[in-house]
């Protein structure tokens, strides 16, 4: 599998609240966010890593740059408006052979079983379109809803609730090469948020299908750190 992170952020409410460190280095039990992701990707079959960070982030660039893995890592180092500017600048680095990848923001903390059984999911019963994460656990301050149909199957990405909806976006994205041929279109007609992307997709009739992760929690504010840590030591 191929694998691919956002850490792109300025992670200014974090600063403002009191947190030092950048928002990719914010210890979660005494690891820094992006160790503790890429240690879960390097578990599950990996043949490559492409990160993104922003141009002021220069010891997060020196903590990358420092560790040995298994695998290429593919580092772009640019500021972007959005993370969706940021998805199209780190896709550029995914390996042209790559037939699936899983992208995932540096900032969505996710137990491990639910990734291990997510990735295995997307390896073994999605031959084509996409596979992405969601979750009944609502802790986003926008979240995206997402309808499925009895297969899982995703119909709709709605911003505000319905009746029926049991699902959000965990923002965890498994994608084949077509997927970034919509991008492009996207991109090229001014589409600046994923939500719209993720839209665009199903719009252009790719098939996205959804995996349910027990909890996925969006480390924005300080109290979302003991927040991930009580969770993740479960």
């Amino acid at each position: 599998m191929h694998y691919a992170i956002i850490a792109a952020g300025e992670g200014s409410r974090l600063q403002q609240e009191g947190v030092a460190w950048p928002k990719p280095l914010v210890r979660i039990n005494g690891v820094p966010m992006i160790k503790r992701l890429i240690d879960m990707m390097m578990e599950l079959n990996p043949e490559s890593l492409s990160i993104i960070v922003n141009e002021q982030m220069t010891q997060v660039q020196e903590y990358l740059r420092s560790l040995e893995l298994p695998v290429p890592l593919h580092l772009k180092v640019k500021s972007t408006p959005s993370s969706m500017h940021s998805f199209y600048e780190v896709a550029s680095l995914i390996p042209a052979e790559a037939s699936k990848f899983v992208l995932t923001t540096v900032d969505t903390i996710f137990r491990q079983d639910d990734f291990a059984r997510y990735v295995r999911g997307f390896e073994e019963d999605v031959p084509q379109g996409g596979y992405m994460g969601v979750t009944t656990y609502i802790d986003d301050e926008k979240p995206l809803y997402v309808d499925v149909d009895a297969d899982m199957r995703i119909t709709a990405y709605c911003d505000a609730p319905f009746e029926g909806v049991k699902y959000i976006s965990g923002g965890i994205y498994g994608l084949t090469p077509p997927a970034i041929d919509i991008l492009r279109d996207c991109m090229d007609r001014g589409v600046s948020r994923m939500r719209n992307y993720q839209r665009a997709l199903i719009a252009a009739g790719y098939l996205l299908r959804a995996c349910d992760f027990s909890k996925v929690i969006d480390v924005d504010h300080a109290s979302d750190i003991a927040v991930a840590e009580e969770m993740t030591r479960k």
